[in-house]
């Protein structure tokens, strides 16, 4: 799933009402599926199909509510799409236990094993990929004062500990996310992203998510949300020239377009 060479693209699907960007628009199963026919006609070879909100200040959803958003779809676009590889974002335990036995691949956790430590089991008795992403504090929480003494090495010793943690338990097969926009100031993310290939040279691929997020509305003077897009492209750029190898997108021919143009210009080097 992790080609040596070439980036992959994960599309974004909320199937919430609430979502920073595109809540509400795909919460119908058949607007679901249509958006996961569009995203794998644009290039993406991950689909991450998410039922709770993780935008700063989001209210949290039940796990009876949230298994009715993202299991039906999850049902159905699984047989329709067998070639695509699907991912269930959440940190509750049960969602991702029925997303791995509708056929999901991968389980994308917002909180890094912090919520749900019993994740790492879990995927070690689907042989599914785990997706390690750092935060700090909740989204009602994480970006009220989010502190560092040195945001890079702390992300850092955080992969090395959880790691270790997921190898002893069979997870052979994980991917790392330094968790952009999740309790970290704009410096903090700007920094992430300038020092990426501290996180690249482990031994498991980074998954970059900065998709429309606050950190390029604010170095744009305030771009709402849905100009975004050139600031998102200009910031994964520049992540898959530090390694990454995993975009998490909502525009995915745009990206699909930018990988293939890093991928001829790298090709040469």
């Amino acid at each position: 799933m992790f080609p040596s060479l070439s980036p992959i693209i994960m599309g974004i699907l909320n199937v919430t009402p609430d979502s920073f960007s595109d809540g509400g628009q795909f919460v119908s199963v058949d607007a679901a599926l249509r958006q996961i026919e569009q995203m794998v006609a644009d290039g993406a070879a991950i689909i991450d199909v998410g039922g709770e909100s993780t935008r700063p200040n989001a209210e949290p959803v039940s796990e009876a509510e949230e298994l009715q958003r993202v299991i039906p779809v999850l049902q159905k676009a699984i047989k329709e799409f067998p070639e695509s590889n699907f991912s269930i974002d959440t940190t509750k335990y049960e969602v991702a236990r029925q997303a791995l036995d509708c056929g999901a691949h991968i389980v994308n956790d917002v909180s890094g094993l912090e919520k749900e430590p019993r994740f790492a089991e879990l995927c070690a008795e689907f042989n599914a990929i785990y997706v390690l992403m750092h935060s700090q504090g909740d989204p009602q929480t994480m970006q009220k004062n989010p502190t560092y003494s040195d945001v890079i090495s702390e992300i850092d010793q955080f992969f090395d500990q959880k790691i270790e943690h997921l190898k002893q338990v069979g997870v052979d097969q994980i991917v790392l996310d330094p968790g952009i926009g999740f309790g970290k100031t704009l410096e903090h993310n700007t920094k992430i992203i300038a020092q990426l290939d501290t996180f690249t040279k482990k031994a498991f691929p980074v998954l970059v998510g900065a998709s429309r997020k606050s950190m390029i509305g604010q170095i744009l003077d305030g771009r709402p949300t849905d100009e975004r897009l050139t600031g998102t492209i200009a910031v994964h750029y520049h992540s898959l020239m530090k390694g990454a190898k995993i975009l998490r997108v909502h525009d995915v021919k745009e990206a699909s377009d930018s990988i293939r143009i890093f991928n001829a210009i790298i090709s040469h080097s």
